[in-house]
């Protein structure tokens, strides 16, 4: 391809991923691994340009922090401190502040994601214990979670990439508490700002769980399959049992053992005892039905406690291969072992049938499923969020404090110099193992590999933006609009262009595109590239404005009953704090 083509091919072509990571039209890994190959193979890059990102040390740092944060979930390390949390009985600003100050904590030095998918089940709980909505707290603890990662360079994937571009250009990698001194105050003024105004700017929203105890009115209906009748001998589907509007077949109980979930092709028997989940005024439909006689009918939360089966909530992911199918297609109950009794959107339930709901990236599942269910599905990227309804806390074993101690002395070692932080935390991630905290089959599956393949292969992409020139000419437009403003101008722009793109696409993904651009913009100006490299970190980071710029923000879309614009009203105050502190901070600490 002729070099003149170059920068309007890689324009189009980024262009093109931006839009499938926006629309959720492809898995990210996906999309940014199919654009940075595509470049490759235009002639735009070359193979060691493209995948220069597998063998940087950012992924691996990233996979091996996420295996000590499964350790820290699965020990319940934290869980300690998480009770003398909720177990206070003060109320308002100042119980608010008991939850979010140690939460920003745990967030500085831990995976923030595990952190929030611990806290949020929980708090939600204890919100309602309370008869608060869950929504006065769980926005404000995903965003004190970013604001943690924020505070040191292990805080979040995103710092670690932008240190990992660093290092590629030939400067040191940011060092474990260099971004300390801009990050601690934006952590301490944002949880500020959040007690202050959260209780002022967030509305009663009712959660999933309050509105599945409020408004469903689920009920449980047992009916017999009658001897003689129509019925035995045929299939569930065939029986006109699969599909019925407003209630479903949950189990089957035959001579003791129990079917569940009962497939479509399970064959009746005289005298089964079937248990229907659903609305209490759709119960009367059942009883037209040749064949069958009702036996007794339970609220569907006794049906739980009494039986093998109990709720879940479960939050769709991006990645997940349920977004953009429906139940039906993607064969749920036979896939999962479990039934969906409700779609939550929105804050809202959707009124439809559900098995032709089209499912979205942040839509929350109300599940019943076996006690297993949760184990089974934790790690996998099918769900960002997966709790038991009132399920018992987690509680703290033995192994907690070995955790603990191996966390910290990856904290320790790399903040001393000791070790460079990617040696620290694989070898914290091997102790891990061969202490059997973990099983080696539950550190593979602790590693999102959709984001280390994202870090990755986003690298090819940022050289691809680099060397065809679109970096050089976007930084000139960049130049042209703030230089004005001095080099604190040209650093609020190369922040505002990071906090646009992050809250379009992953904040991964933004960090790594904007990078080439932050550097052209530092080169052409004649000014360092590290306090741009900073600045980056901390815009990228920075999602307060939609539930689906950050990843812990959508994980509590659904459970606290948010609607879309609901995050811009806090997210807004906390977006311009941090514009303020890193435009004030920055140059201070880094000389241009």
């Amino acid at each position: 391809m002729p070099a003149a083509l170059n920068a309007p091919v890689t324009a189009a072509v980024v262009l093109i991923v931006v839009w499938l990571l926006a629309t959720d039209r492809m898995a990210p890994a996906a999309a940014v691994l199919g654009g940075s190959i595509t470049l490759m193979v235009l002639g735009v890059t070359t193979p060691q340009q493209a995948f220069a990102g597998f063998s940087n040390p950012a992924p691996i740092t990233v996979a091996a922090l996420y295996v000590i944060a499964r350790a820290v979930d699965k020990t319940g390390a934290l869980q300690p401190l998480v009770a003398g949390v909720l177990d206070s009985s003060r109320r308002g600003r100042r119980s608010l502040f008991r939850i979010l100050a140690p939460t920003a904590g745990a967030s500085a030095f831990l995976n923030n994601t595990p952190i929030v998918a611990m806290l949020a089940p929980q708090v939600a709980d204890w919100a309602d214990r309370r008869d608060q909505p869950a929504s006065w707290y769980l926005m404000p603890i995903s965003f004190a979670a970013i604001l943690g990662g924020t505070i040191t360079v292990i805080g979040t994937s995103t710092n670690l990439v932008v240190s990992g571009l660093l290092e590629a250009t030939g400067q040191p990698p940011i060092g474990m508490f260099e971004i300390t001194p801009v990050g601690l105050p934006l952590a301490a003024l944002g949880l500020g700002v959040m007690v202050l105004l959260a209780p002022l700017l967030l509305r009663d929203r009712r959660g999933v769980r309050q509105q599945l105890e409020q408004d469903l009115r689920e009920f449980v209906v047992d009916m017999i399959v009658e001897p003689g009748g129509p019925l035995p001998g045929r299939t569930v589907e065939s029986a006109g049992l699969r599909n019925l509007q407003g209630v479903f077949l949950a189990q089957i109980q035959r001579d003791g053992e129990t079917i569940a979930p009962a497939g479509p092709e399970t064959v009746l028997h005289a005298g089964d005892r079937l248990a229907f989940v659903g609305r209490a005024n759709q119960i009367v439909d059942l009883q037209a039905i040749r064949g069958l006689r009702s036996a007794e009918h339970r609220h569907a939360a006794d049906f739980a406690e009494a039986s093998e089966h109990t709720f879940f909530e479960a939050v769709v992911s991006g990645t997940s291969p349920l977004a953009g199918q429906t139940l039906k297609s993607t064969g749920f109950r036979a896939r999962y072992q479990a039934a969906v009794l409700a779609i939550h959107r929105s804050g809202e339930r959707v009124h439809a049938k559900l098995g032709d709901v089209v499912l979205h990236a942040g839509d929350t599942l109300v599940l019943l499923a076996d006690h297993g269910f949760r184990d089974r599905w934790r790690d996998r990227a099918d769900f960002l969020l997966v709790s038991e309804m009132g399920g018992a806390p987690p509680v703290s074993t033995r192994k907690a404090w070995l955790v603990a101690a191996i966390t910290a002395a990856v904290v320790i070692v790399a903040g001393a110099g000791l070790l460079p932080i990617l040696h620290a935390s694989l070898i914290a991630a091997g102790a891990l193992i061969l202490l059997r905290v973990l099983s080696p089959a539950e550190a593979r599956a602790a590693v999102d590999l959709d984001v280390i393949l994202v870090i990755a292969a986003s690298f090819g992409l940022g050289a691809a933006i680099e060397v065809s020139g679109v970096a050089a000419f976007l930084a000139g437009g960049l130049i042209t609009a703030f230089e004005g403003l001095g080099p604190s101008g040209l650093l609020f722009g190369v922040v505002l262009s990071a906090v646009i793109c992050t809250e379009i696409i992953t904040n991964n993904a933004a960090a790594v595109l904007i990078f080439p651009i932050a550097a052209a913009t530092a080169a052409s100006a004649g000014l360092d590239i590290r306090p741009f490299a900073v600045a980056l970190m901390f815009g990228a980071s920075a999602s307060f404005l939609t539930p689906i710029g950050y990843q812990t923000n959508t994980m509590v879309y659904g459970p606290g009953g948010y609607r879309f614009f609901d995050y811009a009203r806090l997210g807004l105050p906390l977006t311009l704090l941090m514009f303020i502190v890193v435009v004030l901070l920055v140059p201070r600490i880094w000389s241009f």
